[in-house]
């Protein structure tokens, strides 16, 4: 399918959602027939053991480890560069308010809500974010797939109320064109049709919210 004649496609896509949604596949996906770069999140925050085993403390240190990290991620973009190449992110730099919320106390929130308005006036907005959605059933199984040691101590209480903070966060985000994408019976790795499916639609337009929804699902209701 072609793009539209006076389409000019996204130079930043953000790609979000909640842990083993797809976040990463699909971005290196993307990035693969898109010709873009890949920007990935951060992964080695040396607090988050610590985290999960309930320490003091702990929350906010590795919340503000994650926060400084990807600041300093999104602050090195060079998106108005002469090679003005696709950049697709595997996070949304404002998602790190959203475990902020859940992990934080008040007073470490108040600090740290101070920190993430100085460095987030600094950073580019994207020009697309791709929501990832999924029921915490379908990530615990795909957490358990995964089989990452930390994850295996992630709740199933916490995996659902991130699930709905993700939710709640995103029915009220307007930064950005935003393109919602239920992937609870997709497959973008193993059934290329649907993969192909989301690729065309990106070669479209997204104004405002817009909702993902395949053929296929659409043929089965």
């Amino acid at each position: 399918m072609s793009q539209s004649p006076s389409y000019e496609p996204p130079r930043f896509i953000a790609i979000e959602g909640p842990m083993r949604v797809g976040k990463s596949t699909l971005a290196k996906l993307l990035a693969e027939h898109l010709d873009a770069a890949v920007l990935s999140d951060v992964e080695d925050n040396p607090f988050l053991d610590r985290f999960y085993r309930d320490q003091p403390g702990a929350g906010f240190a590795a919340q503000l480890y994650f926060l400084i990290e990807r600041f300093k991620q999104w602050r090195a973009l060079d998106l108005a560069g002469p090679a003005r190449r696709m950049v697709i992110s595997d996070y949304l730099f404002e998602k790190d308010k959203i475990y902020a919320y859940l992990n934080l106390n008040d007073a470490e929130l108040r600090l740290y809500e101070q920190y993430y308005g100085l460095l987030a006036e600094q950073l580019p907005i994207p020009d697309l974010v791709i929501y990832l959605e999924a029921k915490p059933e379908t990530l615990r199984v795909r957490i358990g797939r995964k089989n990452a040691p930390t994850e295996r101590k992630v709740s199933g209480e916490y995996l659902e109320e991130l699930v709905q903070a993700y939710g709640h966060f995103f029915h009220h985000y307007k930064s950005s064109d935003l393109l919602i994408v239920e992937t609870s019976e997709l497959d973008f790795v193993s059934r290329r049709a649907d993969f192909e499916e989301l690729l065309n639609r990106l070669r479209q337009p997204v104004r405002g919210t817009e909702y993902f929804l395949p053929l296929r699902s659409a043929n089965a209701d």
